[in-house]
């Protein structure tokens, strides 16, 4: 059994202003494997062991105009990863995807800590009239108790709105702001950590293709430092939001295949320390 198990989740119906993402899985896939690089990681980890990493293929939806399907196939599909004894990381896909993904992995690791990296809060209580839209999936997750910290790192575009429910919800936010002056997240070993992280967390200088750029973000090599400093069990992660619709020259889907690669090598390790 691999210590980690990639799933791909190529939906994007829940997405406002601009649909792309469910292009991601694939085109994040082909710059994974690409003669262009090779599949050792920073920390010495070479993914193409099948120890290392596997590649479950991607979710299947009869509808994907049925929400409640879909989000019944996602989890579905990350629950065998699950109980299977393997690491789920998921490729979106929008970042609706992240809710049904957590509900399963909440029946294993009920006392979750997420880490969600993002420019957005993602905390609606609904959105043009959608309570399932990509912008409100940490509302879902955190009114259902799927996790016991949500820790928001990178956020520069609150509402007043996002601002009370982070408040009811007792959402941590390190927004932009608190980041350039120092502000880190803390997660203690003794946590079981989720990762979420939409590309638009970067500043758009770094990832451009994303459905809603926004200025002002980290860069690859901040988030790299996120990805390699997390302590705790390191139990599964998405990366989403990528739209090679937005992104001609590609460089957005290569961020997304490098923040993989390390992603997949800290899980393992942390497995095997």
């Amino acid at each position: 059994m691999a210590s980690v198990t990639l799933l791909g989740v190529p939906y994007d119906a829940a997405s406002s202003f601009k649909r792309g993402p469910s292009l991601a899985p694939k085109r994040i896939r082909d710059e994974l494997w690409s003669a262009a690089g090779n599949s050792w990681t920073e920390r010495l980890v070479d993914i193409s062991d099948s120890a290392v990493l596997a590649d479950a293929g991607d979710v299947t939806f009869a509808d994907a105009a049925d929400s409640a399907a879909v989000r019944r196939a996602i989890e579905d599909r990350v629950e065998r990863i699950v109980v299977a004894g393997s690491r789920p990381l998921s490729l979106g896909g929008d970042h609706s995807v992240t809710y049904p993904i957590l509900r399963a992995v909440h029946r294993t690791h009920p006392a979750l800590t997420i880490l969600h990296i993002d420019a957005h809060a993602d905390l609606y209580e609904q959105f043009e009239g959608d309570r399932f839209s990509h912008a409100c999936p940490f509302a879902r997750v955190m009114e259902e108790g799927l996790a016991t910290r949500l820790v928001q790192v990178g956020i520069r575009t609150l509402t007043q709105h996002q601002r009370e429910q982070a408040d009811r919800f007792g959402v941590e936010i390190i927004d932009m702001s608190a980041w350039a002056g120092g502000a880190r997240p803390v997660i203690d070993r003794d946590e079981t950590v989720y990762l979420s992280l939409d590309l638009d967390g970067l500043d758009p200088a770094f990832a451009p293709g994303v459905s809603h750029p926004e200025p002002g973000g980290l860069s690859v090599r901040e988030v790299l430092g996120m990805i390699h400093g997390l302590a705790g069990s390191f139990v599964g992660a998405d990366v989403v939001e990528c739209n090679p619709t937005a992104d001609p020259s590609g460089v957005t889907a290569v961020v997304g295949a490098k923040f993989v690669k390390e992603i997949a090598a800290q899980m393992h390790l942390q497995g095997h320390r």
